[in-house]
């Protein structure tokens, strides 16, 4: 699908999302039907219990889990290698990806809660990556256990899908910036893609996936993307330097400040988690 196109790629991520949604759908009415009945447990909201005895067990807990959790936010960094695929970047984009990021938060924070509050803390880190699975056994029993997980596995299609489309695009556009060999801007005569860059990353992507575990994989790319975004941040300050004719989107300066501060701490061990235990969180 890649290979055969962004039209073709977009138009894929569109329908698996749109799925990916129903199921997030179908655990928050679920979830809410439960609660309503009174199977929920709103004080767990509020439970925090840290390893350790440190006075600040608490402080650190939140902060690893929110490095953690940053992992869920990965893939909309990547949004930006296809600008150009739209008619106004400079007005288009930004609005774009801030609208989905505030979505896409808004749609998480409330399956958290909802989880949270119908299964205990120890119960959902117990389950993995079935603990949706356990959350929609509990609050509704009758729905097809086989279904979600279908729903499931298609989110992670999706996902994949998203990543290796802007990953080839990435290697490509480095390529024309000459930051990468020239073969990697080759574009098939047909299809109009990079055909190598895509090979390449998803060749990248293969090796991976099958040598490396996936716990470790997710807490490497959660760190390098807050060590990533923290450079991205003081670049955006620095390059405010350097005056441009053409209109340009302008983040609020304090925006770029703040997440020097916030990324760059939550890439630290002050978050609460040695780097050799970050990386296999």
């Amino acid at each position: 699908i890649n290979f055969r196109g962004v039209g073709e790629s977009v138009k894929a991520n569109v329908l698996l999302t749109c799925i990916e949604v129903t199921g997030l759908a179908i655990i928050i009415i679920a979830g809410v039907w439960a609660i309503g009945g009174g199977q929920g447990d709103a004080s767990r909201l509020v439970e925090i219990t840290p390893s350790g005895e440190s006075a600040l067990g608490p402080w650190l807990a939140i902060t690893t889990a929110i490095s953690l959790a940053f992992f869920a936010m990965v893939g909309f960094e990547d949004s930006v290698n296809m600008a150009e695929e739209t008619k106004d970047p400079v007005k288009i984009f930004p609005r774009a990806m801030l609208l989905g990021m505030a979505l896409a938060g808004t749609i998480y924070v409330i399956v958290a809660i909802i989880s949270s509050m119908l299964l205990p803390a120890n119960v959902l880190g117990e389950a993995g990556s079935g603990a949706l699975l356990a959350v929609l056994e509990v609050s509704a029993p009758g729905f097809p256990l086989q279904l979600f997980a279908a729903i499931g596995l298609l989110a992670v299609i999706n996902s994949a899908l998203i990543n290796m489309l802007m990953a080839s695009r990435l290697l490509y556009g480095m390529a024309n910036e000459r930051v990468l060999p020239s073969v990697f801007a080759t574009v098939h005569p047909t299809r109009r893609t990079p055909w190598v860059s895509i090979l390449f990353s998803s060749a990248i992507a293969y090796i991976l996936v099958v040598s490396a575990d996936l716990s470790v994989l997710g807490g490497t790319t959660a760190l390098l993307l807050l060590i990533v975004f923290t450079i991205v941040n003081i670049a955006v300050l620095v390059l405010r330097k350097h005056k441009v004719e053409h209109k340009h989107f302008r983040a609020p300066t304090w925006a770029p400040v703040l997440g020097v501060f916030l990324c760059g701490f939550l890439a630290t061990p002050l978050s609460g988690r040695p780097l050799t235990q970050f990386l296999v969180a």
